[in-house]
């Protein structure tokens, strides 16, 4: 078996220097479709990451009332963090919130009128970031429940356009993705077949010789995974000299978005190679096939 697999390498090698100008087709062809789907994978994340985002800004707001302690305000507090649905929560006191308004006016242009006021009329609020937006019935409903909660802001249409967004974005994607993933499977392999058709009069030399069909397939199946091999790491090379400025185009134009690029980068050197050796083996497989049945 071993002897086999070497020799059959062997004549892989052979093949591919021996009809170099195809060879060299079909890695470039490679390196064009995998650098195509890699772009489309990294936009994908980038966007999956962008409405994530946007998801988290979801927040539910609870007023307390002006009545309510201390004590009785920390157990607010400290119930809503233990909430398996909620992120984070943050106290909003009655000073923080005129504080606030006052900075949204003056950014605003407008006259803050506050200091002609008596008294203070904001109310404090707890600010309760969701896990997911689908947890706001159930984090709203718990709040609404404690006494010294004076009011939650209804804001499920809000989170229910959002979620219909986001939802539809992400499905635009992923069948953006499977879409382009077939048209590069499609020129890959056509490409290979190509290379193959090329050499015809080579296989039917070799059956006419009396050759076995694993003769004469297996040199090509290793063939098509040289050349899928070679395509993905010409491939990963060219991402990675492209990494720096790509990271900084990203991060510069979704400058609000905290992305991490160096899972995602790892993430689409493996698919690429995954999908560069197997779409060479495939290609090959096919194209051979067909003249072994004849």
């Amino acid at each position: 078996m071993i002897p086999f697999v070497l020799f059959s390498m062997k004549r892989a090698w052979q093949g591919f220097w021996r009809n170099a100008l195809m060879s060299l087709a079909a890695t470039l062809t490679m390196v064009l479709m995998l650098s195509l789907l890699a772009g489309f994978f990294i936009l994908q994340n980038v966007l999956l990451a962008s409405l994530a985002f946007v998801e988290q800004k979801v927040e539910v707001v609870a007023y307390v009332q002006n009545t309510a302690t201390d004590g009785q305000v920390q157990t607010l507090i400290a119930n809503t963090k233990a909430m398996p649905e909620v992120a984070s929560v943050e106290f909003i006191s009655r000073d923080q919130a005129l504080d606030r308004f006052k900075a949204t006016q003056e950014a605003q242009g407008r006259t803050d009128l506050s200091q002609y006021l008596e008294s203070n009329p904001l109310y404090a609020s707890i600010n309760v970031k969701l896990a997911s937006p689908t947890e706001l019935e159930t984090v709203t409903g718990a709040l609404r429940q404690d006494p010294i909660v004076r009011n939650v802001l209804n804001i499920q249409a809000l989170v229910d356009r959002v979620l219909t967004v986001t939802s539809v974005v992400r499905t635009a994607g992923v069948a953006m993705v499977g879409i382009v993933g077939l048209i590069v499977l499609f020129i890959i392999v056509n490409t290979i077949r190509l290379a193959v058709v090329a050499r015809a009069e080579e296989i039917e030399i070799m059956r006419l010789v009396g050759a076995s069909d694993a003769f004469i397939r297996w040199p090509f199946v290793f063939e098509g995974a040289l050349v899928g091999l070679l395509g993905a790491v010409v491939t990963i090379l060219l991402l990675t000299a492209g990494a720096e400025p790509i990271s900084r185009a990203v991060v510069g134009f979704f400058n609000v978005l905290p992305i991490e690029l160096g899972s995602l980068g790892r993430d689409t050197a493996v698919i690429v190679l995954v999908t560069g050796l197997g779409l060479g083996v495939l290609g090959s497989w096919v194209s051979v096939r067909t003249y072994l049945i004849r």
